[in-house]
């Protein structure tokens, strides 16, 4: 008996620890962090407001004038961008890894991809400025503005003087980071379809690029889109690798060859050279602003686009 209570003790012990820190870590800290940033973050709302701050396009320290435009719009368009580039590519990827490879060199090239996760941002954002950049000012955007530069309305996004360091090549860098990651969750939710449904489509005839498009993308196209959205907000998030690229000028870009800021940039470049209340105050309302795009992003992945293509295809299918 006593061992039976002692087993119990430490059951319930261990249940209560481990409910303790999924609840502080998935509800506490979010809402601890979000309080601080909303304190830390008033006395600029209270000046500035919600829609003159986000709409403001002046960011000026001396006047004390802060407009939160050109941070998030180059956050948007960077991250837009990243994606665009990185979701044919991961896709492409993850088909090739699950689906065409030959087995034995599955885990050679699934560990390939996966290592360029874990090289640090700060290597990326060195090597986009030292070898991508210069390859990009001298050859890749002159290029573009020959071609696409030429086509009506299209040739907007391609004019301004060819250096590299703008939101081209940021935007550029930055898909190749949220590959790995990516690539790796496709990848697992094309393993994830039955084997009987790929027999199946074998059974009536189909050819194997038949059955990867009619049969494994419809099934998996809730762990892609679910990919797609886990890098978006890796790649709202990202700094150092941006801050090397984008040139750090406080504008709404009109074209992707003109140098722009996103938000994690301007924290990290103007933190430590906030010598206001107010100047830190408004850098604390742009990680806000950051925090809650990012959270909400992922809570209308997971309750919106993730249950309803789930019921759509994975549960119908199964």
């Amino acid at each position: 008996m006593k061992v039976k209570k002692r087993e119990e003790l430490l059951e319930s012990s261990v249940k209560g620890s481990l409910g303790f820190f999924a609840l502080f870590v998935g509800f506490l800290f979010p809402l601890i962090t979000l309080i601080v940033l909303f304190y830390e973050s008033l006395p600029a709302i209270k000046k500035f407001g919600l829609w003159d701050f986000i709409s403001g396009r002046t960011w000026d320290p001396v006047a004390e004038v802060f407009g939160a435009l050109p941070a998030l719009a180059g956050t948007l368009i960077v991250t837009f961008l990243a994606s665009i580039i990185a979701l044919p590519v991961s896709v492409g990827i993850a088909m090739f890894i699950a689906e065409l490879s030959p087995k034995r060199l599955k885990p050679v090239f699934a560990t390939a991809v996966e290592l360029l996760g874990a090289i640090p941002s700060i290597i990326y954002g060195m090597w986009g400025l030292f070898v991508i950049a210069p390859l990009m000012a001298d050859y890749i955007e002159p290029f573009l503005q020959e071609t696409l530069g030429r086509v009506p309305f299209v040739g907007r996004l391609f004019e301004g003087a060819p250096t590299g360091v703008d939101a081209l090549t940021a935007s550029f860098v930055l898909s190749i980071m949220i590959i790995p990651f990516m690539s790796a969750i496709v990848k697992d939710a094309f393993e994830m379809t039955p084997e009987l449904l790929k027999e199946a489509g074998y059974g009536l005839g189909a050819t194997k690029w038949e059955v990867i498009k009619n049969v494994i993308i419809p099934y998996a196209l809730p762990g892609i889109v679910g990919g797609m959205v886990l890098s978006v907000g890796r790649a709202l998030g990202e700094t150092m690798a941006v801050a090397f690229l984008t040139g750090n000028v406080h504008q709404v870009p009109l074209s992707l060859l003109e140098p722009l800021t996103t938000i994690t940039v301007a924290i990290a470049n103007e933190f430590t050279e906030a010598d206001s209340d107010i100047y830190l105050s408004s850098l604390y309302y742009l990680a806000l602003i950051l925090f809650v795009m990012s959270f909400g992003l992922l809570m209308l992945a997971k309750f919106l686009i993730l249950e309803r293509l789930g019921k759509r295809w994975g549960t119908k299918n199964i």
